[in-house]
């Protein structure tokens, strides 16, 4: 890739796993009578037929990693577990008694902080609580996130008796000071041993995320860090580039300085090297930032134009309906989103007096459902087309005079009413999108408030 087009395109965009995004949210004419109406609407709409999907927030942490931009919480205090656990089953029991109907679970995600920070029996509590209240749809997905460091067999074997047959373990980097650097030093022994662990019980799945751009990262840590990662053959990875946004997440991205962060074109060939090598390890590219082995199910969805992207990632099935459970957790019923409180004593008081601890969120307009589409198809296929009236929106004929430029440059083509990027566009898939991104343009931040699309 040309320093050119780096330096040309390399501006602060939104990573869209949802449209809006929430700087754009209308939260002043949201409130939660909107996201209930709403969501009993799409679960009507879909529980019978793609069931739903929950995402759990399992917030706490013993050590704060400094690259991280999730909503956690750091302590060694494990007496906190027990009555998160139950907060989060009263808040389930809240969904349920509103939809008056038993839902059918299709996916379960436990995101966090860290979900093995949670000892067996508590998650198995958890995971046993929501299942007494649901049906579990035949071609279910659940899936978890687990620390190489606090994995062990026996949290594995205990997701994996309930259901669980994908895990995600956090690799990042395997040089000592880059590790150091981020607050996350674990050996690879910790990884090889938890992904022969899964791959002994039987896990489907099994992914490893890695991350470039990390303060002072180099391409040889890079590199390094893939060939380890091949001896062990992980099913998919995540090949994220690393979100500098210090004026967000404060003192927990300033383990470093700013200069110690590979940028621009440095930053981008640490990704270019990367990606080359992990095709040349038979991992294909399946979305921004994915790669997967032909056999993986994320693979064949992306092959049938199935793949989806919400606020969980990517996923290889679809559900109209995702209800967030836990502190910040977010919800998306299509048509609208919620945001949970993020504070663990408001969340906490919020249940107390038996409500959803909802405290902010958007309703989407009419235009907002064809932006959401037209994105989700560019995030997840590459293209997208315009030729279905429910697609066609009065402002196409100024998103493709913006995309000229990129046509020009390379990285997308326009036929008639279709749209494809090109093979050496996809790093660029979060500028592309911008150009469809019609609350972006009405309403250019004052002030950076995304990371850096390159």
């Amino acid at each position: 890739m040309s320093t050119s087009l780096i330096q040309k395109y390399n501006v602060p965009g939104p990573r869209y796993t949802s449209y809006p995004t929430v700087p754009y949210w209308e939260e002043q004419t949201f409130n939660l009578d909107h996201w209930k109406s709403a969501l009993k609407r799409a679960f009507q709409e879909s529980n019978q037929n793609e069931g739903i999907s929950l995402y759990i927030h399992l917030p706490f942490c013993e050590s704060l990693c400094t690259f991280c931009g999730c909503h956690k919480k750091v302590t060694k205090r494990h007496e906190l577990e027990q009555p998160y656990i139950e907060a989060v089953l009263k808040e389930w029991d809240l969904y349920c008694e509103l939809l008056n109907e038993k839902p059918q679970i299709k996916e379960i995600h436990l995101g966090g902080g860290t979900p093995t920070f949670f000892s067996v029996e508590h998650l198995q509590q958890l995971i046993k609580g929501i299942l007494s209240k649901a049906d579990v749809a035949d071609q279910h997905e659940f899936s978890f996130e687990g620390h190489p460091n606090n994995t062990t067999k026996a949290h594995l074997q205990a997701l994996y008796d309930l259901g669980f047959r994908r895990v995600s373990f956090g690799v990042q980097d395997y040089n000592l000071a880059v590790q150091k650097a981020i607050h996350r030093v674990q050996p690879f022994e910790n990884v090889e041993n938890v992904t022969n662990w899964a791959r002994e019980i039987g896990y489907d799945s099994i992914s490893h995320d890695l991350v470039f751009g990390l303060p002072f990262q180099s391409l040889e840590d890079v590199l390094y860090t893939i060939e380890k990662t091949k001896s062990l053959a992980p099913d998919r990875l995540a090949f994220y580039s690393y979100a500098h946004v210090p004026w967000i997440k404060g003192n927990g991205q300033r383990g470093f300085k700013d200069h110690d962060v590979p940028k621009d074109h440095v930053k981008r060939k640490l990704y270019e090297e990367g990606k080359k090598r992990l095709l040349e390890y038979g991992y294909h590219e399946i979305g921004m930032d994915h790669f997967a082995l032909e056999q993986d199910a994320m693979f064949q969805s992306f092959k049938q134009g199935k793949l989806h992207r919400n606020f969980m990632g990517y996923t290889a099935s679809k559900t109209k309906v995702m209800i967030g459970l836990g502190i910040s957790s977010i919800g998306d019923n299509w048509y609208s989103f919620s945001q949970n409180e993020k504070n663990l004593e408001d969340y906490y008081a919020r249940l107390e007096n038996d409500e959803i601890p909802v405290f902010r969120g958007h309703v989407l307009s009419s235009e907002d459902l064809i932006i959401r589409q037209h994105i989700l198809n560019l995030m997840c296929t590459f293209k997208t087309s315009w030729q279905d009236q429910a697609l066609y929106f009065p402002q196409i004929a100024e998103v493709l005079m913006q995309l000229e430029e990129m046509q020009n440059d390379g990285l997308l083509q326009i036929k008639g009413q279709e749209l494809t990027i090109t093979e050496q566009g996809i790093p660029f898939v979060r500028n592309i999108c911008m150009a469809f991104d019609l609350r972006l343009k009405r309403k250019i931040p004052s002030t950076q408030i995304f990371s850096m699309t390159i």
